[in-house]
C-alpha cells in the first residue's frame, strides 16, 4: 500500500536560493490569502498616508479588479520602483520593532501584489505625477502620469500567476462580503476619514454598496456617528459610552445593552492601536463581562478601542497582524471586564428600545375586509377550568383570565418606571409614567433583584469553603500544576484551596460549600483549559453565580401571585434602584415600556 512520505527523499538534495519572483509568491501566500487581503493592505497603505478620502471599487469579488484611490502624500516618481522591492517601507527605520505606531511596517504588500497579479500604481507627490507596472512579479519602467492628488493603486486578475489559489477562493458573492467587511472595520477605525466602497461587476459606474461619510466633533461624537453608520441606528441608540484606563492602557468605544444582544459574535469589533484584530483573549473578556447577563447562545455588540504604548503589545506575531500578544495579558483582560461590567451597572434598569420596538410591530390593527375564520384547536376556558379543577381545588379561578386594578397610591411624575396601575394575568404590572406605560414581568423582575442581592452578599461576606475530609489529589503535568497554582490565590478567594502535592500532582482540600460535592478532578482540569484558552478563568465564579441565580429563581415572587398596589410600587422603585434590572438572569428583559406617542399611532391618533 502506498502512502504519504512528509520527507524529503532518499537523496541528499541540493540546497538552492530561490529567485525574487517565488520569494514573492510565497510571501503573498501569507499576506494576500484572498481578495478582501489584498484590500485591507492597500486601504491600510492610504490610512497610513494620511488620506483624508478612501474610495475602493472592485469587481467579481475583487477577482477581477481592486481599485483603492486615496488623497494621501503620494509617492514620489523616483520611490516607485523601490516601494516594489521587498522590505522598503517608509514607516519605519528598522531600529525599533516594537516602536510601530502604523498599520504597515514590513514592506512586503505591494511587492506581493505584484508578483500574483497586474499591478499598477499611479501617485502624485509634487508637481508631476507618474506610474508603473507589474505583471506576475515583472516590473515595468516608470511612466508620466495624469492625477490630481495622492494615490491610484489598481490591481487586476489577482492569482493569474497562481492559478491553482483561484480554485481555493469562495462565490463572488462571499469575496464581496468579506471585503465589505475589512472596509468596515477600518472605517471604524478611522471615524474621522471618508470611506466608499463600489461594485464595478455590472459594468459602467457601478453601484456604491457602502458609504461613510468623514465625521466631525469630538473623538465619541465621531465615534457614535460612525458606528450608527456601520452598525446601525439601533446599535448607537442602545449601546454605553466605555472610557477607562488602568496601567497604561486606555479603553474606549461602546458596548450595547445585554437586551441588545445577537445570536452570534457578528457584532463584536475589537481594535488595538487603531488596528482592527481577532484576538481570542480579547474575545474572551468581552464574552466575560456579559457572562452574568446573558445566556450561552447570546452574544454582546461591541464596538472597543484598547490604546497603548507600543512597547507594551508587539503586533508582529501574525502574518496578517490579525493577532498581538500584550506584555501584561492580565491587565488587558481585566480592564476590559471591569470597564464593561461598570458601565452595565451604571446603566441601571434601562433595557433595550428594540425590545418595546418588536412590540409595537407586533401590535398592528386587523386590516379592513372579510371576517378572518379561526381554528380553535386549544381548549375551550370552560373546559380548562373544569380540567384544573379535577386536578387541584382553587386552579380553576387561576385558569380564568384576571386583572385588577389598583387605586392611584402616587403619581407617575419624575418616576422612571412610573407608579403601579394594574396587574393583569397575576404576573404582568402595568405602570403609568409621564409619557407612556411600563409592562414589567414581576417573576423576571423580582428574580434579578434576589440575585443581585445574593451577589452583593457574597461579595460583603466571601464565599463560605468546606473543608473535605481527605485531601482529593490529581495527579497532571508538571507544567500544568505550575500554571494552576500560578492562580491558587484568585481559587483560594472564591473558596477552592489548591496546594502543590509534590511532582505533578495537586491536593484539594477545600471546595466552595455552596457548590456541594464537586468532582476536583473534572473542575481543575475544566479550569486548565480556560487558562489555555483565555488567559485567565472565571469557570468556578460562573458556577458558584448560577446556583445563586437558580436560589434567586425560586426566592422570587411567582408567577400566578397576586400583588397589592404597594407591593407592585415598591417593586417598581426596587427596580429602579438596582444595577442590571432591566433584564433577567437570562439576558431577556424584565420590562418593556411603550411611549403614549406610539400608542396614539397605533389608533391612528396622530
Amino acid at each position: 500500500m502506498n502512502s504519504y512520505n512528509p520527507n524529503i527523499g532518499a537523496e541528499r538534495p541540493v540546497i538552492r536560493q530561490l529567485d525574487e519572483a517565488a520569494i514573492n509568491r510565497i510571501a503573498a501566500g501569507e499576506v494576500v490569502e484572498r481578495p478582501a487581503s489584498a484590500v485591507k493592505e492597500l486601504v491600510e497603505n492610504a490610512l497610513d498616508a494620511g488620506a483624508r478620502r478612501v474610495d475602493v471599487a472592485v469587481a467579481a469579488g475583487g477577482k477581477t479588479l481592486i481599485r483603492v484611490a486615496d488623497d494621501g502624500h503620494g509617492i514620489a516618481a523616483a520611490d516607485l520602483p523601490l516601494a516594489l522591492s521587498r522590505h522598503a517601507t517608509s514607516k519605519i527605520d528598522g531600529s525599533d520593532l516594537l516602536n510601530i505606531h502604523s498599520f504597515g511596517f514590513r514592506g512586503e504588500a505591494l511587492p506581493s501584489l505584484g508578483a500574483v497579479g497586474r499591478l499598477k500604481i499611479t501617485s502624485r507627490a509634487g508637481a508631476d505625477a507618474a506610474e508603473i507596472l507589474v505583471s506576475g512579479g515583472r516590473m515595468g519602467a516608470v511612466k508620466p502620469a495624469a492625477l490630481n492628488q495622492g494615490t491610484v493603486v489598481e490591481l487586476r486578475d489577482l492569482f493569474f500567476a497562481t492559478p491553482a489559489r483561484l480554485k481555493f477562493l469562495r462565490s463572488d458573492r462571499a469575496e464581496m462580503q468579506a471585503i465589505s467587511e475589512v472596509v468596515k472595520r477600518l472605517a471604524m477605525a478611522e471615524p474621522f476619514v471618508g470611506f466608499s466602497l463600489r461594485d464595478m461587476s455590472g459594468g459602467g459606474e457601478g453601484r456604491v454598496t457602502f458609504r461613510a461619510d468623514a465625521e466631525t466633533g469630538d473623538m465619541f461624537d465621531a465615534l457614535h456617528g460612525r458606528l450608527a453608520r456601520v452598525m446601525g441606528a439601533e446599535f448607537a441608540e442602545n449601546a454605553l459610552r466605555i472610557d477607562a484606563v488602568r496601567e497604561g492602557l486606555h479603553l474606549t468605544g461602546y458596548a450595547a445593552l445585554p437586551t441588545y444582544s445577537r445570536g452570534s459574535a457578528v457584532a463584536q469589533y475589537l481594535f488595538v492601536n487603531g488596528r482592527p484584530v481577532r484576538d481570542k483573549l480579547l474575545v474572551g473578556a468581552l464574552r466575560g463581562a456579559y457572562a452574568d447577563f446573558l445566556s450561552r447562545d447570546r452574544h454582546p455588540a461591541a464596538a472597543l478601542f484598547l490604546d497603548c504604548d507600543p512597547h507594551l503589545v508587539d503586533v508582529n506575531v501574525h502574518p496578517a497582524k490579525a493577532e498581538v500578544r500584550f506584555r501584561e495579558p492580565g491587565v488587558a483582560r481585566g480592564l476590559i471586564v471591569s470597564a464593561l461590567r461598570h458601565a452595565l451597572a451604571e446603566a441601571g434598569h434601562r433595557a433595550s428600545s428594540t425590545v418595546a420596538g418588536a412590540v409595537l410591530g407586533a401590535m398592528r390593527p386587523e386590516p379592513a375586509g372579510p371576517a378572518r375564520v379561526y381554528q380553535m384547536d386549544r381548549p375551550s376556558p370552560g373546559v380548562l377550568a373544569a380540567s384544573h379543577a379535577a386536578q387541584a381545588p382553587g386552579f380553576a379561578e387561576a385558569a380564568v383570565p384576571s386583572a385588577r386594578v389598583e387605586e392611584p397610591l402616587v403619581e407617575p411624575a419624575d418616576l422612571p418606571l412610573g407608579a403601579a396601575r394594574a396587574q393583569v394575568h397575576e404576573n404582568y404590572v402595568i405602570a403609568q409614567t409621564s409619557d407612556g406605560i411600563v409592562i414589567v414581568d414581576q417573576h423576571a423582575a423580582h428574580e434579578r433583584l434576589v440575585y443581585e442581592k445574593l451577589k452583593r452578599q457574597m461579595a460583603e461576606n466571601g464565599v463560605a469553603a468546606q473543608a473535605l475530609l481527605i485531601p482529593e489529589i490529581v495527579e497532571m503535568s508538571e507544567g500544568d500544576c505550575a500554571r494552576l497554582l500560578e492562580v491558587a490565590g484568585d481559587l483560594a478567594r472564591i473558596g477552592l484551596v489548591i496546594e502543590p502535592f509534590g511532582g505533578g500532582a495537586v491536593a484539594v482540600r477545600e471546595t466552595p460549600a455552596i457548590l456541594g460535592e464537586v468532582n476536583a478532578q473534572a473542575m481543575l482540569r475544566d479550569i486548565l483549559d480556560e487558562l489555555d484558552d483565555l488567559g485567565d478563568s472565571q469557570m468556578v465564579k460562573a458556577r458558584i453565580e448560577a446556583i445563586l441565580s437558580r436560589m434567586a429563581c425560586h426566592g422570587s415572587i411567582r408567577s400566578g401571585r397576586r400583588m397589592r398596589g404597594e407591593e407592585m410600587n415598591a417593586l417598581l422603585r426596587e427596580m429602579e434602584a438596582t444595577p442590571h434590572s432591566g433584564q433577567c438572569n437570562h439576558g431577556r428583559p424584565t420590562y418593556v415600556e411603550l411611549k403614549l406617542s406610539d400608542i396614539e399611532r397605533l389608533f391612528g391618533r396622530t
